[in-house]
């Protein structure tokens, strides 16, 4: 079987979440998507308006697991003059506010192999952060990033999917924290709708394995699709819905409009209450 190694704030988030009898929440959002000011303000009210779990985007050019929705995010976060260390400052600032949500943050190595592993590690612990989701890092090259990671109380939160058979599913839950990432879907993200009863049976499965906790997401749009995924899942992922709002609040310059933050927080609160009414 295999357990939580660090934890902190995530253990803790999901603890609530089992004594309260329900799921959680996990938003996605591209840092700096449209600029930095509008996700910060978007950022700091995101647990008021009722995500449990934060993942924030590390915007790369060749974000090769994300559908357009995403890829379009990035590439707007880099052209407003995103960077990696700006993100961490992000994070920095959030810790401000907010001490008791975790924040995840998920992206490729690239980046972080320019701004130097070891350094980076160092600087996301120093800043708050309390996991990473990096998608082009197998478990075969855990000496790379990984067991540093542990090292420092950083999760590393992996993803499984639909062809994650018995073979491979105990090598991707090896040196696994904080919770794992269940996709729903084949492919990449933004396209198709989770098929319920395909990701019930898959939770089942990997819980045979591992008593981590199993967020879900792709494919999860509505708050009714929310709800159905925190019926039989842990926490129910929502990324491209919110980036697909983040991109109709922009001007026909590519600018934000004075509704965007409103608009994304709305759809926060809205999908919130699908999940936490799942199992009442």
């Amino acid at each position: 079987m295999s357990g939580t190694a660090g934890g902190g704030r995530i253990e803790r988030r999901f603890a609530e979440l089992r004594a309260a009898g329900r799921a959680g929440l996990v938003t996605y959002l591209c840092a700096g998507d449209p600029d930095a000011e509008t996700f910060w303000r978007i950022l700091a009210e995101l647990p008021a308006a009722g995500a449990d779990v934060i993942e924030i985007g590390m915007p790369f050019t060749d974000p090769m697991a994300d559908g357009p929705s995403i890829q379009a995010a990035a590439l707007r976060a880099l052209a407003a003059g995103m960077t990696l260390p700006k993100v961490l400052g992000l994070v920095r600032r959030f810790r401000e506010l907010d001490q008791a949500t975790p924040v995840v943050l998920m992206g490729y190595y690239n980046p972080i192999y320019r701004y130097g592993p070891e350094r980076f590690l160092d600087d996301a612990k120093a800043a708050g952060a309390d996991g990473l989701i990096v998608v082009d890092l197998p478990p075969e090259e855990d000496d790379e990033l990984c067991l540093p990671a542990l090292a420092r109380g950083l999760c590393f939160i992996r993803l499984a999917t639909p062809t994650t058979d018995e073979r491979r599913l105990p090598k991707v839950l090896t040196n696994t924290s904080g919770f794992l990432y269940y996709v729903s879907m084949t492919g990449i993200t933004g396209v198709g709708a989770a098929p319920v009863e395909q990701v019930r049976q898959a939770v089942h499965r990997i819980k045979a394995h591992t008593e981590l906790p199993v967020a879900v997401g792709f494919g999860i749009r509505t708050p009714e699709q929310a709800a159905a995924i925190a019926k039989v899942a842990d926490a129910a992922v929502v990324g491209s819905a919110l980036v697909d709002t983040v991109a109709k609040g922009l001007d026909a310059a590519g600018h934000a409009t004075a509704g965007l933050s409103q608009a994304v927080l709305g759809q926060v609160k809205a999908l919130a209450a699908g999940v936490q009414a799942a199992r009442s």
